[in-house]
């Protein structure tokens, strides 16, 4: 079903303005969720709105608004504190990768000779 501009710009004004979501919009209206997509986006530029930011990160916490597990000891370290951390974890992948693993005293457990992959 072909929409007039106004039609279109209306529909994306309600996806821009989480009235729906694109998958909605492509439900309701009979339109591909990439053509729910454009509609917003046309919207966007002609109103000379800006992208919307943090989209993504309401997809990864639950719905129910709690924090997963382990994420208030990550909130409160500093930025070096989070990359040696995360340098500690790719080590450990790495060795687990090759079969082996190190303990906090440096005790090495060798899991074999074949690779973990």
């Amino acid at each position: 079903m072909k929409y007039t501009k106004e039609e279109r710009l209306d529909i994306g004004r309600r996806i821009y303005e989480g009235e729906i979501n694109r998958y909605q919009a492509a439900e309701e209206y009979c339109i591909s969720e990439y053509t729910a997509r454009d509609y917003m986006r046309l919207y966007r530029k002609q109103s000379l709105l800006p992208e919307k930011k943090n989209r993504k990160s309401s997809r990864i916490l639950p719905s129910t608004g709690t924090v997963p597990a382990g994420m208030e000891e990550l909130e409160s370290m500093t930025k070096e504190e989070l990359i040696h951390e995360l340098v500690k974890a790719r080590i450990a992948e790495a060795r687990l990768k090759k079969g082996y693993e190190v303990k906090g005293d440096g005790t090495v457990i060798l899991y074999g000779n074949k690779n973990t992959k």
